[in-house]
């Protein structure tokens, strides 16, 4: 018996009040845009600048001790990652130490290096410290016009893509969902204050991927619909295509969040902000296919192709109002 998160055959009206899921998400970006006006975002050492210290012990990288070793120092956001290199020995164990810039400081200091390098030999007299490398503020700014520009143009081609694949309307919908699932990822970050680094970029990235794959899926049946049943008021129609793919969506969904959650839960402190991103995205990616593109889409209107009746259904419907 195979598994169904969703009926096969589902009649849900989506769209019965879909002015008010439109009003909800509007409300949501504008709490997310007032938080990020308000407090803004907690950059990671990639937007705030900082330094990268790679060490090296025969002993296994134990994270925990080197954490509990810098945190006596109370220099604020320093991420501990062990490097995996099939290349190295058995006795070459290598961790990565990355320590953020302290607010009134554009650098790390070159005592606060010592004594981070104090602290470590301290608790490993063994270790070694191969290289040190600091990201200044300037690179920092550099990057963060880097990653406004790829979300940008990540978007910005969503939106030809779909203008030429499909019509402006189904554009509109699926360009206005993928901004709603950012800016509401972004808000959630300044509200809750997580760490915001590259890898929540690259998070946003394929958040947009998804998203948009939900809703070809959900504009694709739109359109194979609108050709079938071209008597059909647009409003049946978005619901039967959304009924119909309903159970594909919720199963692409769990399988999905299933993964994430097992990397939320046993991947560690190095991913753990990638992965809630992801979570987060996937939810509001779901929602947005059905809630956002759609009612958006619904609102606009769609011109039909009335040239080319279709004989299987154009009769069957054709008292009903178009």
């Amino acid at each position: 018996m195979r598994l169904r998160l969703a009926k096969q055959n589902t009649n849900f009206d989506f769209f019965s009040r879909w002015k008010l899921w439109l009003g909800i998400s509007g409300l949501m970006m504008v709490v997310a845009l007032v938080s990020f006006l308000l407090q803004g975002l907690n950059f990671g050492i990639d937007f705030r600048g900082g330094t990268s210290i790679r060490t090296e012990s025969p002993r296994p990288v134990v994270v925990a001790e080197y954490r509990d070793a810098i945190a006596t120092l109370g220099i604020g956001d320093v991420t501990i990652t062990e490097v995996f290199d099939p290349q190295f020995r058995d006795d070459q164990n290598v961790a990565m130490i990355r320590i953020q810039a302290q607010d009134d400081q554009e650098a790390v200091t070159t005592e606060l290096i010592q004594s981070v390098e104090d602290v470590l030999s301290a608790v490993r007299p063994d270790i070694k410290f191969i290289s040190v490398e600091s990201v200044g503020p300037k690179v920092s700014g550099e990057l963060i016009n880097t990653a406004i520009m790829a979300v940008a143009l990540a978007i910005g081609a969503v939106l030809i893509y779909i203008w030429l694949r499909f019509e402006w309307q189904f554009a509109a919908g699926a360009v206005l969902a993928l901004i709603h699932d950012v800016v509401l990822t972004i808000g959630v970050f300044s509200e809750l204050q997580i760490r915001f680094d590259l890898a929540i970029i690259a998070a946003l990235l394929t958040i947009v991927g998804y998203s948009l794959n939900d809703t070809v899926v959900v504009f694709d049946r739109v359109r194979e619909n609108l050709r079938k049943y071209k008597n059909r008021p647009l409003k049946e129609v978005l619901n039967k295509s959304i009924n119909e793919t309903l159970s594909r969506t919720f199963m692409t969904s769990m399988t999905t969040l299933l993964a994430l959650i097992a990397l939320f839960v046993l991947g560690g402190d190095v991913i753990r902000g990638f992965v809630f991103a992801m979570i987060w995205g996937v939810i509001v990616g779901t929602y947005s296919s059905v809630f956002v593109a759609s009612a958006v889409l619904l609102y606009f209107g769609v011109k039909r192709d009335w040239s080319k009746p279709d004989a299987n259904s154009g009769n069957q419907f054709a008292n009903i109002d178009a």
